[in-house]
């Protein structure tokens, strides 16, 4: 078992950051020590991260910033379409124009959901029953998909929603 340099608490096998301190574990030609008190001065010495596991520059997975582009819509995914470490990444690409393309065509579904009911309101004002309801349904149901979207990249997995995830794996080809 690995120990903190900076406090002495154990660390958990492949973790990058003290789950006590936070401070980042230091890389060390040196084999892990079994105990903090074994070193002189009572610091410990502990592994680095496995390789692949933080990006080089960033310090963000592609899974993580793949589920980050779904975060606030099309503006996120339009951020690491254009973010230097990512904007070459095939994964980051794709689940940024998913979120970009999704984010863009829902907006384009509410502005014509609104003006079809705004129409259909001005004649019967008892629809607004039926509008209520119905647009909370496909609120929350583009919510669940949204969240479903980003577990998936996060969880390493190219899901592609019909129709805009073909678009945007096309775009994503370089």
């Amino acid at each position: 078992m690995a120990f903190c340099a900076n406090c002495g608490s154990a660390l958990t096998q492949g973790s990058g950051f003290c789950g006590s301190c936070g401070k980042p574990v230091v890389a060390s030609s040196q084999p892990l020590i079994s105990s903090p008190t074994s070193v002189s001065g009572g610091a410990a010495v502990a592994a680095a991260p496995a390789p692949g596991t933080v990006a080089a520059a960033s310090g963000l997975t592609s899974n993580t910033a793949a589920a980050l582009s779904y975060l606030i819509g099309f503006i996120t995914g339009i951020i690491f379409l254009v973010l230097e470490p990512y904007k070459h990444d095939r994964f980051v690409r794709f689940h940024a124009m998913q979120s970009v393309t999704f984010s863009v065509a829902f907006i384009v579904f509410n502005i014509a959901w609104s003006i079809v009911w705004g129409i259909l309101l001005s004649v019967s004002g008892y629809l607004v029953f039926i509008d209520l309801p119905l647009r909370l349904l496909i609120s929350l149901g583009a919510f669940g998909l949204w969240l479903f979207c980003m577990y998936q990249a996060y969880s390493h997995r190219e899901f592609r929603i019909p129709i805009i995830g073909a678009f945007a794996a096309k775009q994503t080809h370089f």
